[in-house]
C-alpha cells in the first residue's frame, strides 16, 4: 500500500503498532491517540506541511476517530481528511462476532487482560479464528491433520501470523465500546479529555467496507457514513477482512462498487452502485490527491533535523521479538 501510494505521487507515512508487554499494560485510548497527534506533528515538522491527510485500518481507525474528535473539539485543523479502511464504528449490526457479546464472557476477557496486563496475539487470533471454524479450524484439522498434507503457503496466512500483543487497558476500552456500542452515544466516552461525540468531525471522509468481510461486516462499515458530521464517501471492495486490504492493483480477480452519495440504507446504496475492475486503493488515490494539495519536487532526503532516519524500513518494531504466546 506504501509503495502504489508513493507511486501516485503521495508522500507517505505509516504507524507501526508497538508489541507491547505487561509493562506497557496500562496504555489506552488516551495513550494511543496521544501517539497519532505526536506522529501528525512529526509529519509536519519533516514535510513542512500545515495539515495532513490520515488512513486508518481496522482499529486503527477507531483510536484515530477519538483523535479527531479531540482536534474538533478545540477547533484544531492539523487533519484535512480521514479515510476509513473496514473500520467499524457502529457495533449495533448482528455480525459473527457478536458472538462474543455476552456481558459474562466480556467481564472474564477484561479481567484476564488487566490482570496479566495485555491479551496476547495467540489468544486474540484464537477467538477470531473461531469466527470462522469451517475454514479456519476444521479445514485444517481435516487437511493437516487426518490427511496429513502440509498447509499451502501464501502471502495473506504468513502476514496474518504476524500478530500483536495489545495493552489490557486498552482491550477492556475496546470491550467497553464494543459492549455497550459507545461510539455511537454521544457523551459516553472521552478521550484526551474531549468527550466523544462522532457529528463533531466534520472533515471529508472515505469509507471502505469489505463485501466478504466477516470481523467488520460492510453494513457495519457503511454506518460511519452516517455517524459522521462532513461530507462522506464509501467504496465497497471485493474479498474479506484482510484481503481487502491487501489488494494491489493488477489482480485480474479484484474488484469494487462505487456509487452516490451515501444515504439511509446501505442495500439500496449497493443496488445503485456500478462494479469497477481493479483496487479500491484506486478509488482511494483519486480521492485523498484531490485533497493533498498543491503537488511538489519529492524531497531530496528522509526525516528531517529535528527527526533523523532512526533505521533502515520498515523499522524497529516490525523486527520486534518480544513472545507473543
Amino acid at each position: 500500500f506504501a509503495e502504489y501510494a508513493v507511486s501516485r505521487g503521495l508522500q507517505t507515512f505509516m504507524l507501526s503498532w508497538r508489541n507491547p508487554t505487561a509493562a506497557q499494560g496500562h496504555w489506552n485510548l488516551d495513550s494511543y491517540a496521544g501517539a497519532v497527534l505526536a506522529a501528525i506533528d512529526a509529519v509536519r515538522e519533516v514535510t513542512g506541511s500545515a495539515d495532513v491527510n490520515l488512513i486508518g485500518f481496522c482499529a486503527g481507525g477507531i483510536i484515530t476517530s477519538t483523535l479527531l474528535n479531540h482536534l474538533a473539539g478545540i477547533g484544531d485543523k492539523r487533519v484535512h481528511s480521514m479515510s476509513y479502511a473496514v473500520t467499524l464504528l457502529d457495533f449495533g449490526l448482528r455480525a459473527p462476532i457478536t458472538a462474543f457479546s455476552g456481558r459474562g464472557l466480556i467481564a472474564f476477557a477484561g479481567r484476564r487482560s488487566r490482570r496479566k496486563g495485555i491479551i496476547t496475539s495467540r489468544q486474540m487470533g484464537s477467538a477470531f479464528t473461531w469466527l470462522r471454524p469451517d475454514d479456519l479450524v476444521f479445514n485444517y484439522w481435516v487437511n493437516n491433520y487426518l490427511m496429513g498434507e502440509q498447509p499451502p503457503a501464501f502471502d495473506i496466512l504468513a502476514w496474518n501470523a504476524d500478530g500483536t500483543n495489545l495493552p489490557g487497558a486498552l482491550h477492556g476500552q475496546f470491550l467497553d465500546i464494543f459492549r455497550d456500542n459507545l461510539l455511537t452515544r454521544p457523551g459516553a466516552l472521552t478521550v484526551l479529555g474531549t468527550p466523544l461525540d462522532l457529528r463533531n468531525i466534520t472533515l471529508p471522509a472515505f469509507v471502505t467496507g469489505a463485501v466478504a468481510d466477516h470481523l467488520t461486516p460492510w453494513q457495519g462499515c457503511y454506518q460511519t457514513t452516517r455517524l459522521l458530521g462532513g461530507p462522506t464517501a464509501f467504496v465497497l471492495s471485493y474479498s474479506g477482512h484482510i484481503a481487502s486490504l491487501v489488494n494491489p492493483p493488477g489482480n485480474p480477480k479484484a474488484h469494487y462498487w462505487t456509487g452516490g452519495p451515501p444515504g439511509e440504507d446501505p442495500g439500496q446504496w449497493l443496488a445503485g452502485a456500478g462494479k469497477q475492475a481493479g483496487s479500491w486503493w484506486e478509488a482511494w488515490a483519486e480521492w485523498v490527491t484531490a485533497r493533498a494539495g498543491r503537488r511538489q519536487a519529492p524531497p531530496d532526503h528522509l526525516g528531517s533535523e529535528r527527526y533523523p532516519v532512526l533505521s533502515p524500513a520498515p523499522g524497529l518494531y516490525v523486527r520486534d521479538t518480544t513472545p507473543t504466546r
